[in-house]
């Protein structure tokens, strides 16, 4: 999942987040308690789950799951509900407290719709996209932005409404573009490994700035940040743990540090033949990573960790010369917003435990602002 982030405050005493009516925010929290939040049916499952966060700033976000959107402006200590349907949503992309778009589906088993809101949330138009099967969007403002599919790249400069391929290289399992010009890709070479290449003219041109051996191999993610480029490198999963490999490189991949490197019994080695600064991600033994986040020079890894019962975060605040996994609190899997590197929201978006946290001192502690009361219909 992608964070922005744009500096929008409370309007007084108004709720301003999209709801159909300008409410007192004192009322509106009096209002919206957890039960009237997860009233009705939950869209495609017979329990409400959270599937994503995104917060603009400090204060004001949103969480949603299937059927629902709910936001805050005071940071999670109140929620409001902005959106019950049938929409089950898979990614939010807020450039603004009114403008966004989304990842949804209308059935469980369906594939994603990209679907566009200019009131907050409150309404959504589903906007076709042919053929192409989005699974992540990122946009950079109401018109420019870029899609992403398992195996391909696409740009759009009209907010949606067409989609013009970009040329990425042959056997791409992720790519990452933080401008027109500028991205990276994630490669898998068969009876290798992986390969991490970099376009600075727009996709015309690729070159390898990073290989990766690995005996299985099931794919990454790629975060950006200014010059910060972070890979995650996949390699086996069993006994629900997952073997992973976290590189980092400061100077657009000029250099790299491997940071995380970790085994587990039941998905093998990590990839690549280098020893991680630790040896374990964050929600171990054998945690499986969630999103990361890059803010403020600092690299933020959520974890999960299923059978441990076990949801936290790791984080570098020196570019990945040094790494810590804080202490995990009890959950299922998880997602994470920061919006500074102390900053920072994770929703366990598991059917079990489903609630929100908020952490003010980095991930080492957290307390809860939401919870999905158990229901089942």
């Amino acid at each position: 999942m992608n964070t922005l982030k744009l500096k929008r405050g409370l309007i007084v005493a108004v709720l301003a987040i999209g709801l159909t009516a300008s409410v007192p925010l004192t009322q509106a929290a009096a209002e919206s308690t957890a039960k009237d939040l997860f009233s009705g049916t939950p869209a495609g499952d017979s329990t409400f789950h959270f599937s994503d966060i995104q917060f603009l700033n400090g204060t004001t976000g949103r969480a949603a799951g299937n059927g629902f959107l709910i936001g805050t402006s005071d940071a999670g200590a109140s929620w409001q509900s902005i959106y019950k349907g049938t929409w089950q949503f898979t990614q939010l992309d807020f450039i603004s407290n009114t403008t966004g778009w989304a990842l949804a589906k209308s059935s469980a088993a369906g594939t994603n719709a990209l679907v566009h809101t200019t009131n907050g949330g409150s309404s959504f138009t589903k906007i076709p996209t042919g053929p192409i099967a989005l699974e992540r969007i990122h946009f950079m403002d109401t018109q420019k932005g870029f899609g992403y599919t398992r195996a391909f790249a696409y740009k759009t400069s009209d907010g949606g409404k067409t989609w013009i391929k970009i040329t990425t290289p042959a056997n791409t399992r992720y790519a990452e573009f933080t401008d027109a010009m500028h991205g990276w890709t994630l490669i898998v070479v068969p009876g290798f490994g992986y390969k991490l290449s970099r376009t600075t003219d727009g996709g015309a041109t690729w070159s390898t700035k990073l290989s990766v051996k690995a005996t299985e191999i099931s794919g990454g993610e790629i975060y950006t940040r200014g010059s910060q480029i972070w890979a995650v490198f996949y390699g086996g999963a069993g006994m629900s743990q997952q073997s992973y490999s976290l590189y980092a490189t400061s100077d657009n991949g000029a250099s790299w540090k491997k940071v995380i490197s970790q085994d587990t019994a039941g998905g093998g080695p990590a990839p690549g033949g280098a020893v991680g600064i630790v040896k374990e991600g964050p929600a171990s033994p054998g945690g499986h990573p969630s999103n990361l986040v890059l803010v403020e020079g600092a690299a933020i890894l959520g974890g999960y960790s299923p059978a441990g019962e076990a949801i936290g975060v790791g984080r570098s605040l020196d570019a990945g010369k040094t790494w810590t996994n804080l202490k995990t609190i009890k959950g299922f899997e998880s997602v994470i917003s920061f919006t500074s590197k102390e900053l920072g929201w994770m929703a366990d978006t598991s059917s079990s435990s489903p609630a929100v946290y908020r952490t003010t001192d980095g991930g080492k502690t957290w307390s809860k602002k939401m919870s999905i009361p158990i229901i089942n219909h």
